[in-house]
């Protein structure tokens, strides 16, 4: 009588018959659990303990890199949504606008503000203690029929967003990305409260002033060919001069300012185990200055 052959089967599905052993345990695998390696295949297992064992990639400033942009798609649709908020409910924009300091009559309207009212006035805007303002604003676009503007102008900012955050995001990784979109929204609000405190704005585009700032410095951080970049950065400056006459020319230079300054951070600061902590440090330091700022021209304004 000739022996009985051994079968061998997968050691995931012991029903399955199978030939072929992962490269790193030898345990048998069937066709299911194959997984690719450099040389033969591995088991399901094996591959994940390989895994945990790889780095993973860190951009020049030491965020993760991240194949997808995702924080700009977030950012994007959050502006959509509040924007088809508006179309809803126009009162959204009196509700969450930037806004420094303005007085509401008893028939519901804004009036400029003075310290001294009559009866039946109150505050309105963050001298009224609604410091969300600050940031929503930066979320909310001039309606279809109203402003300069109109429709285009949240057209143009989600293009502009689209283009520049992308890149940006990958060079910085998705959490560096998303402190210096929000720290150039709240640095362009409070120097709309500093200077011109009575205006009402909205837009994104302080954000965005930021996000260019970024661009700029990482491209020379990373040695780019300037000549297009310099382009780029000319016609920035000339739409922040062009600004002054149709838009808030304050929140662009706010975003503007705060962006540059907290990519500086990111782009120069030393490697090493400090590095996140050093960055981590000018932009909380950036936050509580801009703090500062609001809570005294608050009290001024009081």
């Amino acid at each position: 009588m000739e022996p009985e052959s051994a079968v061998t089967t997968c050691y995931r599905h012991p029903k399955v018959e199978s030939y072929v052993s992962c490269t790193r345990c030898e345990r048998f695998i069937c066709p299911d659990c194959m997984r690719e390696a450099a040389v033969g295949h591995q088991c399901p297992e094996c591959v994940r303990e390989g895994a945990r064992s790889v780095r993973r990639a860190r951009t020049v400033v030491g965020g993760r890199v991240s194949a997808v942009p995702m924080v700009t798609y977030v950012l994007i649709g959050l502006n959509v949504l509040a924007y088809l908020g508006e179309l809803v409910r126009p009162a959204l924009v009196d509700r969450f606008e930037m806004l420094g300091a303005a007085l509401t009559g008893p028939d519901g309207g804004l009036y400029v503000w003075s310290s001294s009212y009559p009866a039946g006035f109150h505050p309105t805007g963050v001298v009224d203690g609604e410091w969300y303002r600050l940031l929503t604003g930066a979320f909310l676009h001039m309606p279809a029929t109203e402003g300069t503007f109109g429709i285009l102008h949240i057209v143009m900012n989600m293009v502009s967003l689209w283009n520049l955050g992308r890149v940006v995001e990958s060079q910085l990784g998705r959490i560096r990305y998303l402190a210096l979109y929000l720290l150039s929204a709240l640095g362009g609000s409070v120097l709309v409260l500093l200077i011109a405190p009575a205006t009402p704005t909205v837009g994104a585009s302080g954000a965005i002033f930021g996000v260019g700032a970024a661009y700029y410095v990482m491209a020379r951080r990373l040695g780019a060919d300037m000549n297009a970049v310099n382009r780029f950065m000319a016609g920035l400056l000339l739409w922040l001069v062009i600004s002054a006459g149709l838009t808030s020319w304050q929140g662009h230079l706010g975003g503007l300012l705060a962006g540059a300054v907290v990519t500086v951070a990111y782009a120069y600061a030393p490697r090493g185990g400090r590095r996140p902590w050093i960055q981590a440090g000018v932009c909380l330091a950036l936050l509580a200055l801009l703090v500062v700022l609001v809570v005294g021209k608050v009290g001024a304004l009081a």
